[in-house]
Protein backbone atom coordinates (compact mmCIF):
# COMPACT_ATOMS: atom_id res chain seq x y z
CA UNK A 1 0.00 0.00 0.00
CA UNK A 2 1.90 3.11 -1.17
CA UNK A 3 1.98 6.17 1.08
CA UNK A 4 4.22 9.24 1.49
CA UNK A 5 6.45 10.42 4.29
CA UNK A 6 5.46 14.00 5.16
CA UNK A 7 7.02 16.78 7.21
CA UNK A 8 5.49 17.01 10.69
CA UNK A 9 7.02 19.89 12.66
CA UNK A 10 10.76 19.16 12.95
CA UNK A 11 10.15 15.46 12.27
CA UNK A 12 8.72 13.38 9.50
CA UNK A 13 5.43 11.53 9.72
CA UNK A 14 3.61 8.67 8.10
CA UNK A 15 -0.15 8.16 8.08
CA UNK A 16 -1.22 4.62 8.79
CA UNK A 17 -4.62 3.54 7.45
CA UNK A 18 -7.12 2.24 10.00
CA UNK A 19 -7.28 -1.22 8.40
CA UNK A 20 -3.49 -1.58 8.70
CA UNK A 21 -3.64 -0.70 12.41
CA UNK A 22 -6.52 -3.14 12.95
CA UNK A 23 -4.66 -5.92 11.19
CA UNK A 24 -1.55 -5.26 13.33
CA UNK A 25 -3.78 -5.07 16.43
CA UNK A 26 -2.56 -1.61 17.45
CA UNK A 27 -4.54 1.51 18.21
CA UNK A 28 -3.93 5.23 18.58
CA UNK A 29 -1.75 5.80 21.65
CA UNK A 30 -0.27 2.28 21.71
CA UNK A 31 3.49 1.97 22.07
CA UNK A 32 5.40 0.62 19.06
CA UNK A 33 9.03 -0.28 18.47
CA UNK A 34 10.81 1.05 15.36
CA UNK A 35 13.72 -0.96 13.96
CA UNK A 36 15.57 -1.14 10.67
CA UNK A 37 16.09 -4.64 9.26
CA UNK A 38 17.93 -5.14 5.99
CA UNK A 39 17.24 -1.54 4.99
CA UNK A 40 13.50 -1.77 5.73
CA UNK A 41 11.70 0.19 8.47
CA UNK A 42 9.78 -2.25 10.66
CA UNK A 43 7.11 -1.05 13.11
CA UNK A 44 6.27 -3.64 15.75
CA UNK A 45 3.69 -3.32 18.53
CA UNK A 46 5.17 -3.45 22.01
CA UNK A 47 3.39 -6.32 23.72
CA UNK A 48 3.58 -5.93 27.46
CA UNK A 49 2.91 -8.85 29.71
CA UNK A 50 1.91 -8.58 33.36
CA UNK A 51 2.87 -5.02 34.06
CA UNK A 52 4.68 -2.03 32.74
CA UNK A 53 8.09 -3.55 31.98
CA UNK A 54 9.44 -5.90 29.34
CA UNK A 55 11.90 -8.59 30.41
CA UNK A 56 14.37 -7.54 27.71
CA UNK A 57 14.45 -3.98 29.08
CA UNK A 58 14.97 -5.14 32.66
CA UNK A 59 17.74 -7.59 31.75
CA UNK A 60 19.51 -4.92 29.69
CA UNK A 61 19.77 -2.78 32.84
CA UNK A 62 21.70 -5.46 34.79
CA UNK A 63 25.38 -4.41 35.07
CA UNK A 64 27.84 -6.69 33.24
CA UNK A 65 29.85 -7.26 36.44
CA UNK A 66 26.79 -8.22 38.53
CA UNK A 67 27.17 -11.43 40.52
CA UNK A 68 23.98 -12.77 42.02
CA UNK A 69 23.85 -14.69 45.26
CA UNK A 70 21.49 -16.16 47.77
CA UNK A 71 19.52 -13.90 50.08
CA UNK A 72 18.38 -15.08 53.50
CA UNK A 73 14.77 -14.21 54.20
CA UNK A 74 14.94 -15.64 57.72
CA UNK A 75 13.25 -18.68 59.16
CA UNK A 76 9.68 -19.84 58.59
CA UNK A 77 6.91 -17.70 60.00
CA UNK A 78 3.45 -19.04 60.56
CA UNK A 79 2.56 -22.31 58.83
CA UNK A 80 5.08 -22.23 55.93
CA UNK A 81 6.51 -25.60 55.04
CA UNK A 82 10.24 -25.34 54.31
Amino acid sequence: MPTRIRKWGNSQGLRLPKNVLEEARVDVGDEVDLVVRDGAIVIEPVRKHRGRHRLEELVARIPEDYEGGEVSWGGPVGREDW
